[in-house]
């Protein structure tokens, strides 16, 4: 698997570097090595936790390197795997790119290990792990092998470790992931809509969306894309293709299929009837999916879409029965507008995986009780002013908090009550508490990352939901 990999990237057999050490950095390294392939890990943190991956990785033969990276021997290596949050910027990947040494991401090297794998690669800037865990459910539900894979949570490669790889993927792909993927395609690939994010880590909103346009590169004329017919920049987004991808498509190849909320498309939503729309068809009543918001409609209908076109036999009256039976049975995932149960009257919606503006955006427009916003954390460089207008609504205060409470506060607090809070996650939860209302809701949806108080997305909001039932942090 590994030689097929560097063959693909016109290099010679030899040691492949791995750079972090995170899940998808560890499981691509044990995959490597159970090619017995040399490999020289590294990480520039030296935490327990790394301690513990260091010691399993060089159990299975690897070199392991804590606190830092070996610039020399990365510009030597054949290949350099690259975990996503590792910018092409820093250090050791800038040494290995300088060394003419190509760099992939763990994607890669998972989908060289699983040639007959099939999967739907869902990406965009809102609605992808929503959309991937419908694919996957989808799937399984048409009795498929089927797993929910990157970006979601679980690396692929995890799953390429297993005795008997899956037969399907339900795989989201972030910008980052698909920035070293250069091997993608995909049976079905997806985009859900498009919208200014990751403003921190790139120069530009079209450097992010020309990494999006990435899932297009090798794309033919058998591939199938489904894509969001109610955005402009999604239909045309092949076109902002990377000048480094060559040769660059003078056309979209391939089929195109379209969802919709507006209007007419392959799969839609007919608000007359209340009903979601499958290939001219009815596939099941608004008020039989059980997922809460407009954006939850497009993510069914992106879903059903893209599972209906993945093979000729999911195109027939068993299958779309089954499907709509699947749909009517999906809960809402945690973290994504997901109700906290408590006892005081209060609703609680931990939506802590909404790290951007549009995604808060529209959490807050799907509100229809008075409610505290919890907006905060570390700023991604999108300004907040976009929430102004829905949020007056039914809003009844903002709590501002983390490192961008300052932010916060300067472009919301003229336009709408914003308290800031300077102290922790906890005395921020507390004030929001304070604030609401008897019968209203207190809503997390930060429109930021985590990492100033945080590790991730789902530490803030296992926080949350602690807090708001009354416990400790």
């Amino acid at each position: 698997m590994p030689r097929a990999l560097l063959e693909r990237l016109g290099r010679a057999p030899g040691e492949v570097a791995v750079v972090g050490l995170g899940a998808s950095g560890r499981a691509a390294t044990q995959l490597l090595r159970r090619a017995e392939f040399p490999v020289y890990a590294s990480d520039a943190g030296d935490t327990p936790a790394l301690q513990a991956t260091g010691a399993l990785l060089r159990d299975v033969g690897a070199t392991v390197q804590l606190g830092g990276h070996d610039l020399a021997r990365l510009a030597g290596a054949a290949c350099v795997v690259a975990s996503p949050g590792v910018p092409p910027t820093a250090p050791p990947l800038a040494a290995a790119i300088a060394a003419g040494v190509p760099v992939v991401g763990e994607l890669e090297v998972a989908l060289a290990a699983m040639p007959r794998l099939r999967y739907v690669a869902i990406t965009g800037t809102n609605g992808k792990t929503t959309t991937t865990a419908l694919v996957g459910h989808l799937l399984r539900a048409l009795g498929h092998d089927a797993v929910d894979a990157g970006n979601i949570g679980t690396p692929l490669a995890e799953y390429a470790l297993r005795p008997q790889p899956p037969a399907w993927a339900a795989l989201e792909t972030s910008s980052f992931q698909l920035h070293d993927l250069p091997g993608i395609a995909p049976t079905v690939g997806v985009v859900t809509n498009l919208s200014p994010d990751h403003l921190d880590r790139y120069p530009s909103l079209e450097a992010y969306y020309g990494d999006k346009a990435r899932l297009f590169r090798n794309a033919t004329s058998a591939s199938r894309w489904v894509l969001n017919g109610d955005q402009r920049e999604v239909l045309e987004l092949w076109r902002l293709m990377p000048d480094d991808v060559v040769p660059r498509p003078t056309a979209l190849a391939g089929r195109v299929a379209t969802f919709s909320l507006a209007g007419d498309g392959d799969a839609r939503y007919d608000a007359a009837t209340g009903t979601l729309v499958l290939a001219g068809e009815p596939l099941l009543r608004r008020d039989e999916f059980p997922l809460v918001g407009d954006h939850n409609v497009a993510n069914a209908l992106t879903a059903a879409l893209a599972v209906w076109e993945a093979d000729a036999a999911h195109r027939t009256p068993a299958a779309r029965a089954t499907i709509a039976a699947a749909l009517r049975g999906f809960h809402a995932l945690q973290h994504r507008l997901e109700p906290v149960p408590t006892t005081d009257g209060i609703l609680w919606l931990n939506d802590s995986k909404a790290t951007n503006v549009s995604s808060t955006l529209v959490a807050v427009q799907g509100m229809t009780r008075p409610f505290v916003l919890l907006l905060g954390g570390r700023h991604k460089g999108e300004p907040y002013t976009a929430l102004a207008r829905p949020f007056a609504a039914h809003g009844v205060a903002i709590v501002a908090y983390g490192e961008a409470a300052p932010l916060v506060e300067a472009d919301l607090g003229a336009l709408v009550r914003v308290e800031r809070v300077d102290g922790s996650f906890a005395d921020a939860v507390a004030r929001a508490r304070a604030l609401v209302p008897p019968g209203g809701a207190v809503l997390l949806s930060p429109a930021c990352s985590s990492y100033d108080m945080f590790r991730n997305y789902e530490e803030r909001g296992a926080a949350f939901r602690r807090l708001a039932r009354g416990e400790a942090a």
